[in-house]
């Protein structure tokens, strides 16, 4: 179900958003790291700016007073929790000895992007396929901030289109498998494929 993110949504006249003061930024913060905490608990199913000024303790009129709309509203709390799932997985590729072969980095930041906590990512992937116009940056820039990084973990040596072509088809086969792990529930069938997957990169890395 896409999230009712239409409830009283349109900024009332004369209503003013917080322009920068540090007061103002401080209290935006504040809400958005409350209705943060809610998404990543709840999802996005049923989301609504209701809901949000619930969550933060406060009212949808206030939370219009620092936020653009509802959508900008739900989209920020979705890149804090994106950054969020960002770090920690870099963090635990960070982990690993030295330099991460493709494989490594792979299993190392695997368990994270398929964490319980990381789901509201995944179902935010689905809401840009259900309307791509209005949602597309949930989609896309979701595995795009990864990519910088993991062309880094690619060898040195190779060709810029090569470790763009092997980061591409990474980047998109863990979508895929995040996408499988939040529908089927096929815990079988995903890790085999995973395996598979960090197979074809130790090959692809061990031919030079």
């Amino acid at each position: 179900m896409e999230p009712d993110v239409n409830d009283d949504s349109a900024e009332p006249a004369g209503y003013r958003r917080s322009a920068g003061s540090p007061r103002g930024e401080a209290r935006r913060r504040e809400l958005l790291d409350q209705v943060t905490d809610d998404l990543a608990v709840n999802g996005l199913v049923d989301f609504s700016l209701r809901r949000a000024a619930r969550a933060a303790g406060t009212t949808h009129k206030v939370l219009l007073y620092h936020f653009e709309s509802a959508d900008d509203l739900l989209k920020q709390a979705i890149f804090k929790l994106r950054d969020q799932r960002i770090d920690r997985a870099l963090a635990a590729a960070a982990e690993g000895a030295g330099r991460l072969s493709l494989a490594d980095w792979v299993r190392a930041v695997w368990p994270v992007l398929a964490s319980e906590e990381a789901g509201v990512l995944d179902q935010a992937i689905g809401l840009a396929m259900y309307d791509s116009e209005r949602y597309a940056e949930l989609g896309r820039g979701a595995s795009q901030q990864y990519l910088p990084t993991l062309l880094s973990a690619c060898p040195q040596h190779w060709p810029e289109r090569r470790r763009l072509e092997v980061a591409e088809m990474v980047l998109a086969t863990l979508r895929g498998f995040l996408v499988d792990a939040r529908t089927s529930g096929d815990t079988d069938g995903i890790s085999a494929g995973f395996e598979a997957l960090a197979r074809a990169l130790e090959r692809e890395e061990a031919a030079g």
